[in-house]
Order: structure tokens, then sequence, then C-alpha cells
């Protein structure tokens, strides 16, 4: 049997979900891919940070809080700092273009050998880092 593929939803993948906006429908599908066990999705602990103080910012604390137990109902893997991907993301934050959080994100695809799901136009500069960019609908 061929390998699982390996996804990492970046922040943006998960709050096109949660607002409908375009690319939700990709997100969408590998979440189903991943309840019928096709793939594999990892979460970086920053994107959990960045749903919760986005959302609060923007509807408030309940919202914020609603938001990551919806996500809490994926099948996902919460990826915390480990020693290489500490490494990796301070190398991609040296070269510069990358925010600290998607420099954490873009690690985390990098070891965990993951496509990076994301709408960050700040990530197709770094080509190492295996990558979906979520299409604009039609």
């Amino acid at each position: 049997m061929p390998p699982k593929s390996v996804f990492v939803l970046d922040t943006s993948a998960l709050l096109a979900l949660r607002s409908d906006e375009p690319g939700a429908d990709r997100v969408e599908t590998v979440v189903q891919q991943a309840k019928k066990n096709q793939v594999r999705l990892l979460v970086s602990f920053m994107t959990r940070m960045e749903v919760l103080y986005r959302v609060w910012r923007e509807d408030g604390h309940e919202a914020a809080h609603e938001a990551l137990r919806l996500i809490d109902s994926f099948p996902i893997e919460w990826v915390s700092c480990g020693p290489e991907i500490l490494e990796t993301a301070a190398r991609l934050k040296a070269q510069g273009k990358l925010s600290v959080a998607d420099s954490w994100i873009g690690a985390t695809a990098i070891i965990r050998e993951a496509t990076l799901i994301h709408k960050d136009p700040e990530f197709r500069n770094f080509k190492e880092i295996p990558q979906e960019f979520l299409a604009k609908r039609a």
C-alpha cells in the first residue's frame, strides 16, 4: 500500500474553511480524507495560537474558543516545537520575508515531509517547502 499523503494546514487554510473563503472546498476535502484515514493532517502549535488570537480579535473570546473546538474535532495531529523544527524555523526566518509564525509552520512541513496547504503568497518564495497554494474560486 502506498504511503499516505501528509499535509500541514496553515492558519490561512483553517481560517478559509471557517469563513468559507476561496480554497475552503480543498481544505474540506483533505479533512474528509483524513476522517477516512486516507491522508494525515498536521497542524503546528503556532497555528493554534494564530487561530485563537485572530478570531478573538475579530469576533471575540467565545468565537475564538469555538473555532478551536471545531478544529479539535478534526482528525489532526498537533505538532509542537522540537529541535529540528526549531533549527529549520530559525533558518527560514533568517532568510527573511516570513513571519516568526510562518517560519514555524513552514519548518513543520519541511521536517515532517508534508505538503503545506496555505493562502500566503510569502511561502511561494521558499521552494524547499512542499506546498499547495489554495486557488481562488472561478
